[in-house]
């Protein structure tokens, strides 16, 4: 049996995040490389695609989708600053609520 102090002093292993399961594609590629050639920060590309900064950095680089050009501006998204997945979810809350709201003010008038 181990000794509980086998493991004093080391690091602790770090945990990576589970994949989110997407990825980037050619033509996902190609939107990066027009949104960087904008000027585009890459924290918020990554927000757009919902990827990791590291694959948009992959991209800019050429180490991955070397081949690919640049989308024309008129294919790009909308500048950023883009909404976080945790604005999102407070978004579809509030919807919901509104959505009750309205089955209850219908519910109301009907009687």
């Amino acid at each position: 049996m181990a000794s509980m102090n086998e493991n004093f002093g080391k690091a602790p292993r770090r945990r990576r995040a589970l994949p989110n399961g997407n990825c980037l594609n050619k033509v996902d590629a190609a939107v990066v490389k027009g949104m960087i050639a904008r000027g585009d920060i890459y924290a918020e590309i990554a927000n757009w695609f919902g990827v990791n900064p590291g694959r948009i950095a992959e991209v800019a680089t050429g180490q991955s989708f070397r081949d690919v050009v640049a989308a024309e501006y008129h294919e790009l998204p909308p500048p950023g600053p883009y909404a976080t997945p945790r604005e999102l979810a407070a978004v579809a809350k509030a919807l919901s609520q509104v959505q009750q709201a309205i089955a209850d003010a219908e519910r109301l008038i009907r009687c």
